[in-house]
């Protein structure tokens, strides 16, 4: 028996990186996929790789920053199949116009805000409801580990994402403990760098003392979006059934150095 058979899943971000990655894989292991995506040629693009694995999955076109979306997304994915069993608030990512807050613009703390922030307490606060209805189920959100790193010494110039990602493990603890008597299970993955397609692409224009510095951080190595989806199906399975309310680290060996 695959690990999410019966299950339906709900995954944002999904045309392409990590989310891309994870709708994939719950495909593989019998889960039905909503692949939430705000780009309609990407999110089919995802729909098409799962059909032809034989999987089954429906593409929904949505912004996560827009409440009208975020419901109607949810909607659409129960009326496709049934239920909702797994939230995974996936969308979002650090941009590079973050800096300090004296020296970043007034746009780029807001795009975080809203995006990484805002994005999944709409995720949550629409699909909270389907979960009930299917007498519970789990929420798996993306955290960072410059939570942590801002938790224990603060890192320069990438103050909106920082903050926005301290927010999702606020809001993540916060739903685990008010919702556990639904049967709701709430989580959180706080990836280290993890080579995308859109972090390879920014990763191509560092100097190679930029490279050796992140490369030295990182003890264990960069990670894959394997290493965050392998991650996420253990929290979307049964296996998980009594983990609430935690951030993992999947950090390259970060916070250890």
């Amino acid at each position: 028996m695959a690990r999410l058979d019966g299950k339906v899943a709900l995954i944002t971000g999904a045309g392409a990186g990590i989310a891309r990655e994870a709708s994939r894989l719950f495909a593989s292991e019998g889960a039905s996929v909503a692949v939430v995506e705000i780009n309609p040629e990407t999110g089919a693009e995802t729909v098409s790789l799962i059909q032809a694995d034989g999987g089954k999955a429906v593409s929904i076109v949505a912004d996560v920053s827009e409440p009208d979306d975020v419901e109607r997304a949810v909607k659409e994915a129960v009326e496709t199949f049934g239920q909702l069993n797994i939230l995974y608030n996936c969308a979002g990512g650090s941009a590079p116009p973050d800096d300090s807050v004296t020296a970043m613009p007034i746009e780029a703390w807001d795009r975080s805000i809203k995006l990484d922030l805002y994005g999944t307490f709409l995720g949550s606060r629409f699909g909270i409801p389907e979960l009930k209805k299917a007498g519970g189920g789990s929420i798996i959100n993306m955290s960072s580990v410059m939570n942590f790193l801002g938790e224990m010494r603060g890192f320069p110039a990438r103050h909106s994402y920082s903050a926005a990602k301290g927010g999702v493990s606020a809001l993540t603890r916060c739903i685990a403990a008010e919702y556990a008597k639904d049967n709701i299970r709430c989580n959180a993955i706080a990836p280290c760098f993890v080579q995308t397609g859109r972090n390879i692409e920014v990763k191509s224009g560092w100097t190679n003392e930029m490279t050796d510095t992140v490369l030295q951080q990182h003890p264990m190595g960069l990670g894959e979006p394997t290493d965050i989806a392998n991650t996420a199906l253990y929290l979307a399975s049964d296996e998980s059934r009594i983990i609430n309310g935690v951030i993992i680290p999947i950090d390259g060996g970060m916070l250890v150095i």
